[in-house]
């Protein structure tokens, strides 16, 4: 096992960032603080970091060899993510400012702890992670439970790589599969949890067959519109997982294969005009947002405010909205699909609700259908998109 770091320095910055997460609220089991104590996060940043720039899609690139060694675990050990890895290249082979999406981080430990809290795993008990990345939590799970509970699968061969060797650098040796973590690993299923570390738009139902009766699935839901929701289902002995979604607003990069398709630019502007029955701003509302997406599953959103632009990727319907000088919003549809009264409908039960936190909802999935339903199971409910 190598050591990383002065060694005196990087214990302290460890504890102190547990004491950081108790105070914030991220941090409340004892198993899980002395896990943050004692794996250390640097092996899993490797040479650089890239950290955003006034730039929407550029990315500065900090490298560990131009800063002192002290420089550098103070970095590693703020409560931040720190991206790796942009449009599939690691951000060391970069020269200059990274330039595109992230694709791979290192997710500040703050939102890492969260989920291992939420999925309420105790000791003893086998994990599938679905989605290695640079490996910190991995190593966080395999420190508490044994790293021969836990398997964990990555899509990325190269982050893959990355994370294996981190993780053989401070001792660990999980399962380690390279591949479609939505497909899960059968090779030593049955799990007693399942978490993912990507967001989903839909729970895969091979997830199902590999966790055992009682045992629980826990996943941030995202979709196109960018509406968010924590899911953590149990699994029945008929086959079926449900369960309310949780108050915890935690979310990751999107699942590679669930992000939405490139688009052209549209004609905006377009179809028929009427009145809007509820203010387009409710969209700017996260729990607003994710409503309202539950009624258009394909459609991305653009704009903000009061002027909105839904798009349909599947059938190129649209919707647009823009305020009146006399008050109120003139909403305008083109295509089969009639996008803003789908959205209004979903909207206004939600503010019969009282316009609740998303943890208001729940998600029943079934290898026939996934529907996410209203204050209960027989409530108000729409199909996800799978």
């Amino acid at each position: 096992m190598t050591v990383h770091g002065t060694p005196a320095s990087a214990a302290r910055l460890r504890r102190d960032l547990a004491d950081r997460l108790v105070r914030t609220g991220c941090l409340h089991d004892p198993a899980w603080r002395e896990a943050v104590e004692s794996v250390a996060r640097e092996p899993f940043l490797g040479p650089a970091i890239a950290r955003a720039t006034e730039y929407g899609d550029r990315w500065e690139v900090v490298r560990r060899e131009e800063m002192t060694e002290d420089e550098w675990l103070e970095l590693v050990y703020r409560d931040e993510t720190w991206v790796t890895q942009v449009d599939g290249v690691l951000v060391e082979e970069v020269r200059g400012l990274a330039c595109g999406a992230p694709t791979s981080s290192s997710t500040m430990p703050g939102l890492v702890v969260r989920m291992l809290e939420a999925a309420k795993i105790f000791d003893g008990e086998k994990v599938l992670e679905i989605g290695t990345g640079t490996g910190y939590s991995t190593a966080l799970m395999c420190h508490r439970l044994g790293a021969e509970t836990v398997t964990s699968i990555e899509y990325d061969r190269v982050v893959a790589g990355r994370a294996r060797d981190a993780l053989a650098d401070v001792g660990y040796a999980p399962t380690l599969v390279v591949g479609d973590g939505l497909a899960g690993y059968e090779g030593n299923a049955e799990y007693d949890r399942l978490i993912a570390t990507c967001s989903v738009r839909y729970i895969p139902i091979p997830w199902l067959w590999q966790v055992r009766d009682g045992g629980t699935i826990t996943a941030p839901l995202s979709g196109w519109m960018g509406g968010v929701a924590f899911a953590h289902l149990t699994v029945a002995d008929d086959g079926t997982a449900s369960g309310r979604f949780l108050e915890d607003d935690v979310y990751f990069m999107t699942a590679r294969p669930h992000g939405p398709p490139p688009m052209s630019s549209p004609l905006l502007g377009i179809g028929d005009g009427r009145a809007s029955r509820v203010d387009p701003r409710v969209l700017d509302d996260p729990a607003g947002l994710f409503a309202g997406q539950l009624a258009a599953p394909s459609a991305v959103k653009l704009g903000g405010g009061d002027e909105v632009a839904l798009l349909d990727v599947a059938t190129g319907s649209q919707a647009t909205t823009r305020p009146e000088a006399a008050g109120g919003w003139t909403v305008r549809q083109h295509g089969p699909l009639r996008l803003w009264d789908a959205v209004e409908d979903a909207v206004l039960a939600w503010q019969e609700a009282g316009s609740p936190h998303q943890s208001a909802y729940g998600l029943t999935v079934s290898e026939e259908c996934q529907r996410v339903w209203l204050g209960d199971p027989g409530g108000s409910g729409w199909d996800l998109p799978v």
